[in-house]
């Protein structure tokens, strides 16, 4: 349980997450996925990353439980920070990051694979924000980077969710796999990028990083002043209580 780094191929770095039982990360576990990814990414001998998980799905997005038992902002303030670390990591990771999805994709996941350079996925996966069914907003920064501006409209107002095969027809998601080939395929794609020279691919990511034509960390960081914003007001805890179904005490 919790972060895990192997290095099964030369020039490639495993991250595993696993927090049972669906990969909702509390806040200490975004800080440490963060920490392994900036580990793996200065290692001279690595050039690229994978970021897979273990269990039913990818990701959850942050513990709301973890939240709700915390008295205080003190949780959501650390799921804030530590969000923004994790994704930060993997946008600023020093060589290539290719995510690995299966399952659910939601949330602080959309986050994560919205930042990687490639996204490998089972085709069983699906992407989504529920972010205002849990009474809060933020990565549609993230979510942006992998739909047309209108689609990423619609999806985050809906709380809707798009399958991988959805994706790969947008390009976003370089391949769709049956589950058990999933880390096979992303396997694969990792070695081809990590046969390039070591020094060279370290400059490839960040002259691609230095073109993007948005600013992640301070649009994302922007996105999470409304969510603090919605908590301070109350709407976040009634729309939490009840994952957004209660819709006559929300009006």
């Amino acid at each position: 349980m919790g972060v895990s780094t192997s290095a099964p191929d030369k020039g490639v770095a495993v991250i595993t997450v696993d927090f049972p039982p669906v990969n909702a990360l509390p806040v200490q576990g975004w800080y440490d996925l963060a920490a392994a990814v900036r580990a793996a990414g200065s290692d001279p001998d690595v050039r690229c990353v994978v970021l897979t998980a273990a269990g039913r799905g990818f990701n959850a997005g942050v513990d709301i439980k973890e939240m709700q038992r915390t008295a205080g902002h003190e949780a959501l303030i650390g799921a804030n920070r530590g969000c923004a670390e994790a994704f930060a990591a993997v946008y600023d990771c020093q060589v290539p990051v290719v995510a690995a999805v299966h399952g659910f994709c939601l949330g602080g996941g959309i986050g994560l694979v919205g930042n990687a350079d490639a996204i490998v996925a089972a085709d069983d996966a699906t992407f989504g924000l529920p972010e205002l069914d849990r009474g809060a907003l933020g990565a549609a920064t993230h979510l942006a980077r992998l739909v047309p501006q209108h689609l990423m409209r619609t999806l985050y107002y809906t709380s809707r969710t798009v399958t991988a095969r959805e994706l790969h027809r947008y390009g976003s998601v370089w391949q769709v796999v049956p589950d058990k080939q999933l880390l096979g395929a992303a396997m694969e794609l990792a070695r081809e990028i990590a046969a390039k020279d070591g020094y060279l691919i370290r400059l490839a990511k960040a002259a691609i990083n230095g073109i993007d034509p948005v600013d992640v960390h301070r649009s994302y960081r922007f996105e999470q002043g409304f969510t603090f914003e919605a908590n301070l007001s109350g709407v976040a805890d009634r729309v939490r209580d009840t994952f957004g179904t209660d819709r006559e005490r929300q009006s």
